[in-house]
């Protein structure tokens, strides 16, 4: 045996967590176990440890046994009990029970117990003695609350997809109102209108879609569609009006423009009669704008091509 190792034992009072299983090539100490009716004596440290089944999941019952024949459920919860919360021990008349813990990390100390030998009092009686086996139990309540708890977490996924997919989809159009003679009524005056013309439209398109077109409420729909023809033709006149102006600023413009070329070629003539006579100084002083006239007049002459 190992000296100077502290014993490990997960039953002391304020250890509230399952301790970490030691690494496999040291070995666990484990200690006597005083309790108020028995006594807990661990097994061979040098033997293997004690096997286990594979563990189901959710897995909140231990099947325990090698009890001792005069062994109490009052006894069994004595000492379990420092395993955490006990909420059913079912024993049965040989020398086996059950234990259901609250929480599943109750377990696996309930587990470190297995391999113990258990003794009632100080009686050397055999009836008082025996090696426990504590093994993972398969339940039904536990699967049942283990499968409830994986369905509230699928829920939860899907409300959050759901919300994530909500807060990215971009918003829904308005509804349309049902089809009705005052709001037929609303939507011709709604067509005569240009800054509401779209929005109506819409609507009269989808009551058409809708199937709202019968032979009650034909003329509502021939007034709402000549409404909508009116606003055509004034489109129609617009656009025209438009046109016409334009061809007018055009012409403008272009005229202008000729004017503007027409003084441009009178300066220039005048600069050219002035280089044909012998005005001295003047005519050198006036050569660089006369270059600035001439650059001036080739720009004017492509803007207006």
């Amino acid at each position: 045996m190992m000296t100077g190792i502290t014993p490990i034992n997960p039953m002391l009072s304020g250890i509230g967590l399952v301790p970490q299983p030691p690494p496999t090539e040291v070995p666990v100490i484990k200690e006597i176990i005083h309790c108020k009716s028995c006594t807990l004596f661990p097994p061979n440290p040098n033997l293997p440890p004690p096997s286990t089944r594979e563990r189901p999941p959710g897995c909140k019952t231990v099947f325990v046994g090698g009890l001792p024949e005069n062994a109490t459920e009052e006894i069994i919860q004595e000492v379990f009990d420092q395993c955490g919360d006990i909420t059913a021990i079912r024993k049965s008349k040989k020398n086996f029970c059950h234990i259901r813990f609250a929480e599943e990390f109750m377990v696996d100390k309930a587990i470190y117990l297995s391999g113990y030998r258990m003794r009632l009092g100080s009686s050397t009686d055999k009836k008082d003695s025996g090696r426990l086996h504590v093994d993972f139990a398969q339940a039904r309540d536990d699967f049942y609350e283990w499968e409830c708890k994986q369905r509230m977490l699928a829920r939860e996924e899907r409300h959050r997809r759901k919300m994530e997919e909500d807060r990215m989809r971009p918003p829904s159009p308005p509804a349309i109102m049902h089809y009705s003679e005052h709001e037929a009524t609303l939507l011709a005056e709604k067509l005569k209108d240009d800054s509401k013309f779209s929005e109506a439209i819409t609507v009269l398109l989808t009551w058409i879609e809708r199937g709202e077109v019968n032979r009650r409420t034909a003329n509502h729909f021939y007034s709402m569609v000549q409404s909508a023809n009116s606003h055509v033709r004034r489109l129609m006149n617009e656009k025209a009006t438009h046109e016409q102006e334009m061809e007018q600023a055009k012409e403008n413009f272009k005229n202008a423009l000729t004017g503007i070329l027409t003084q441009f070629e009178q300066i220039v003539a005048v600069f050219n009669a002035h280089q044909t006579k012998s005005l001295g100084p003047f005519l050198e002083s006036s050569a660089q704008e006369h270059r600035h006239l001439a650059k001036a007049l080739r720009g004017t002459q492509e803007c207006s091509q």
